[in-house]
């Protein structure tokens, strides 16, 4: 009929959320949020799942139940420090009311229990082997502390597989173009600080001439996960940064909403 239109099915992720590539062999699915699609009202506006960002309780409630059954499981959220721990979840978990276990990476071997990751700017990667999936929240301080290559040995002996069989999927972050750090992070990733550009940082003074470099975070994880022996590594295609209509942002607006990437055995 001209001028109907046509309501989302709460069942499935919405059109406009991101869904990874993983081979057609493994039985996962997996999605991560953009704005769209949720009851938040601006600054957070609509599909915040952050409970700590000053959102309002019942509207990232609702957010999150619809994350819920979009995924068909029990999507559990870990409490992300920017740290390497990761977390084999268990039923105990997902029960209500249940504590967030302190970690920035989890997996699961179990259908009804989907990981859950966060993010607003950090780069969150989700993985997929025979026998069980992962998540893990990589900004640079869990990048430089070895969280990737944590979730990947806790999947594999968790699943009983070997890197080369475990597919990993990027999510969206901030870009090389406009994620600004200091010499800090330089060091963290043992590259010295000297003001000259290499494979993942390109030096660019700011305007008042101090030392800056723009990093490339995808690039960080994609040759940590290779060495790692993943062979199938996928997706990091949007800047969160750089993308305002679409995503949440940290760096843009502290105050602003968080998206969460999940998956889950079939």
């Amino acid at each position: 009929m001209s001028g109907s239109t046509v309501e989302p099915d709460l069942n499935r992720p919405h059109p406009d959320w991101l869904i990874p590539e993983f081979g057609p062999e493994l039985a996962v699915e997996g999605f991560m949020t953009t704005r769209a699609g949720g009851v938040s009202l601006a600054p957070h506006a609509s599909m915040n799942i952050g409970s700590g960002v000053g959102d309002e309780p019942e509207a990232v409630a609702e957010n999150r139940r619809r994350v819920a059954q979009a995924s068909g499981g029990t999507p559990v959220y870990v409490w992300q420090v920017h740290g390497a721990k990761v977390s084999h979840l268990q039923p105990e978990h997902a029960l209500p009311g249940a504590r967030p276990v302190q970690a920035d990476a989890s997996i699961s071997t179990s259908p009804g229990l989907a990981v859950a990751i966060q993010a607003a700017d950090c780069l969150p990667v989700l993985f997929a082997a025979p026998g069980g999936v992962g998540g893990a929240h990589a900004g640079w301080r869990g990048l430089a502390a070895g969280v990737l290559e944590n979730t990947v040995q806790a999947l594999c002996e968790a699943a009983s597989c070997k890197p080369q069989q475990v597919q990993a999927w990027l999510g969206a972050c901030i870009g090389p173009q406009v994620f600004e750090v200091g010499a800090d992070v330089l060091a963290a990733f043992g590259q010295g600080d000297a003001p000259i550009d290499s494979e993942f940082f390109r030096y660019q003074p700011n305007p008042q001439g101090e030392p800056r470099w723009r990093a490339d975070l995808l690039g960080l994880a994609r040759q940590r996960l290779s060495a790692a022996g993943l062979i199938h590594i996928r997706g990091g295609h949007w800047c969160t940064y750089s993308e305002s209509s679409r995503f949440f942002s940290f760096r843009r607006e502290a105050q602003g909403g968080r998206m969460v990437a999940v998956i889950r055995l079939r």
